[in-house]
């Protein structure tokens, strides 16, 4: 069911059925392809495929058929026009990043997101000579005008922060972006596509761990980059993207934004994934695409567990504050209404205790959450981000991300909601 007869699939049909057609075996589970290298048909069919006039497997570090049914399936449910997996989020992320911006130019990003990708933004990109400025994503319209320039190439932020869970107000950005020309790049992790689909909203590339909600159980390492439907409208002859409208000497003189294929994309794949191999292995890759499977139903239980648990918190005589937005009074509540499906607010659970010390014994204290510096899993996770997590990032830097000594992260899993209050009670002593 490679090319669906039928376009208007729902998101759940999509995620059994895209980007596989049974093969010559007509197994009904996604064969698992393990192996680097492909025979060419005849020496002219390779060279045309080196050449980029013909599409076709070369290397598994540029493609392979399990890894491209992972793609086609996730960009089906994006709704975006193209999508390449790598081996980590951290690599797709990367990936994104230097797809848009070279040695002089600046990347613009949300004073809330992971802190790996902060440090990448912040620090490690600083050594490729590319400079970020940081926008207060609770004040986007006074903030992020103001530090555009004619070298900005990129705005990142994420659709539901980890660990503080705001929720970014995406037509704001979108809106400023455009006015300007800049791609814009939504980490879409934590709220997956069943509940936020930022390209609906004017997003330009979506970015995930696949290791997180998609994966489910742990167990596989991936990332991804998908584009939407024409996005070379905004690259072609756009001043700000010349690497995409000046001839390739790699590739012959090739310019990517005139081919009739989804640049963005295929450039990741011939420059970056060819030359660089964080390739997300075939094993993986299969892993993956069974957790993709049972998503949207996995994502409504993590969302209600949440919900729950936030709200036996808000109660807690030894919590300080909550932060879940589908707790009414929390303040992206209605920008929860307004950009997410159902309502739902997927899995993390952000909440304060008086001090690192009493952040210590209830991290130490419970019983059925793992201290696990992940996220998204089945089962219920904790972690203290100030220690770890977000340990690279400064007292200045914690302090713009909203992330204090007190702060605990929850990833809600699977389990019975009242034994994971339960949990939480005996650790908190209320």
């Amino acid at each position: 069911m490679a090319n669906l007869k039928h376009n208007n699939f729902k998101q759940d049909t999509l995620a059994l059925h895209s980007g596989y057609n049974y093969g010559n075996e007509r197994t009904l589970s996604v064969p698992i392809y393990q192996n680097t290298a492909y025979n060419f048909e005849n020496l002219t069919q390779a060279a045309n495929r080196f050449a980029l006039k013909e599409l076709g497997n070369i290397y598994t570090r540029l493609t392979n058929p399990t890894s491209d049914v992972l793609s086609a399936r996730l960009a089906a449910i994006e709704g975006g026009a193209f999508g390449v997996v790598s081996a980590s989020g951290a690599s797709a992320v990367f990936y994104a990043l230097v797809n848009c911006a070279s040695c002089g130019d600046n990347i613009i990003y949300s004073n809330k997101i992971y802190g790996g990708t902060q440090t990448l933004i912040a620090h490690n990109l600083k050594r490729f000579g590319i400079n970020s400025r940081v926008f207060d994503i609770d004040d986007i319209e006074n903030s992020l005008p103001k530090l555009i320039d004619s070298n900005t190439k990129a705005i990142f932020f994420e659709s539901i922060s980890n660990p503080q869970i705001s929720i970014a107000d995406t037509l704001k950005i979108t809106e400023i972006a455009k006015k300007h020309n800049i791609i814009t790049i939504c980490d879409n992790t934590v709220a997956t596509a069943f509940l936020h689909k930022p390209f609906e909203y004017g997003v330009d590339i979506v970015v995930y761990s696949l290791s997180k909600y998609i994966n489910g159980q742990g167990s596989a390492l991936g990332g991804a980059i998908i584009e939407r439907e024409n996005l070379n409208s905004l690259i072609k002859d756009n001043p700000r993207y010349t690497p995409f409208n000046t001839p390739d000497e790699s590739y012959h003189g090739l310019i990517y934004a005139n081919l009739p294929l989804p640049n963005f994309c295929i450039r990741i794949i011939t420059e970056w994934l060819r030359n660089t191999g964080a390739t997300i292995s075939p094993q993986n890759a299969w892993i993956i695409l069974q957790g993709l499977e049972t998503l949207e139903l996995r994502i409504k239980k993590h969302s209600s567990n949440a919900f729950e648990v936030a709200k036996f918190l808000r109660s807690s005589s030894n919590v300080k504050a909550v932060s879940y937005p589908m707790l009414e009074g929390d303040k992206y509540n209605s920008l929860l209404k307004k950009y997410y499906k159902d309502g739902n607010a997927s899995g993390l659970i952000s909440f304060e205790v008086e001090s690192y010390e009493k952040a210590i014994k209830v991290c130490d204290g419970l019983e059925i959450f793992s201290i696990t510096a992940n996220i998204g899993d089945s089962k219920s996770l904790v972690i203290h981000p100030a220690s770890t997590t977000h340990s690279q990032l400064s007292s200045k830097e914690l302090e713009s991300a909203g992330i204090k000594q007190g702060t605990i992260r929850l990833s809600i899993g699977l389990e019975n909601a009242s034994d994971l209050i339960a949990d939480l009670k005996q650790a908190l002593g209320s």
